[in-house]
């Protein structure tokens, strides 16, 4: 499922290099502070973890938690309801769980590009047939579930979240010098948050372009990084660090 740059197209090398450094390492959590679209926690077995997801965008946690409890998301969406959707995200008081995840999964699934709520999808396959990004959407994240179905998922700021002690920590927080998320991202916080985790005994891992200098840089490569349809999208080299 595709979502503010997924790793679902590198998850298993990021996480064979994860696991080559994690090998001395006694733990038994694996935390997520920015889950996303859960393309990487998704590809960690739970026989070896005690799996935690965290993202700040509350509906998309509310998709993954309705999910879990056999909530299905529609198979098609039109541009009426998903510019109804938009206006809804803006008022959350008394919504149910089912009324958030929907507004959840509309807001990643039936765009062109990885951003929330970044344009509504339309236009046909390489075959010439009218393309249903929603439906394709569905069936992306139900296929995803069996490997979800035990995350503990929460919503909330990475620094506000309670983390296991010892616990491994993969990051893939908002890029620098990137419009990605829509909010500001203090990135001097994150990484001084993060050498905290490892002065607290954690491992802590992040995907990123670039980290400071005494970061060890475990795994690269060029990537795309989706923007939309009007604007294409431009290469860069990902890279995994950790200390």
């Amino acid at each position: 499922m595709k979502y503010m740059g997924s790793k679902a197209r590198h998850a298993l090398e990021i996480k064979d290099a994860i696991y080559k450094e994690i090998k001395n390492f006694e733990s038994n959590s694996y935390v997520e502070p920015f889950v996303g679209g859960a393309n990487m926690i998704c590809n960690i077995p739970n026989i070896s973890f005690k799996r935690y997801g965290n993202d700040i965008n509350p509906f998309l946690v509310s998709m993954f938690q309705a999910l879990q409890k056999g909530w299905l998301p529609p198979d098609s969406i039109d541009e009426p309801t998903y510019k109804l959707a938009i206006e809804n995200s803006k008022l959350t008081i008394g919504a149910t769980l089912e009324e958030k995840a929907l507004i959840g999964f509309i807001g990643i699934g039936c765009l062109y590009s990885g951003k929330w709520f970044g344009g509504y999808a339309r236009g046909n396959d390489s075959k010439g047939n009218p393309r249903n990004y929603c439906l394709e959407s569905k069936k992306n994240v139900t296929n995803q579930m069996y490997r979800l179905n035990d995350v503990i998922f929460t919503t909330g700021n990475y620094w506000e979240m309670e983390i296991p002690s010892k616990s491994i920590i993969y990051c893939d927080p908002p890029y620098e010098g990137t419009t990605k998320y829509k909010d500001s991202f203090d990135h001097q916080r994150f990484w001084l948050w993060c050498e905290q985790k490892i002065k607290d005994g954690h491992k802590v891992f992040v995907s990123e372009y670039n980290a400071p200098e005494n970061w060890r840089c475990i795994w690269k490569k060029e990537v795309n990084s989706s923007l939309t349809k009007e604007t294409g999208s431009k290469k860069g080299i990902e890279k995994l660090f950790t200390k």
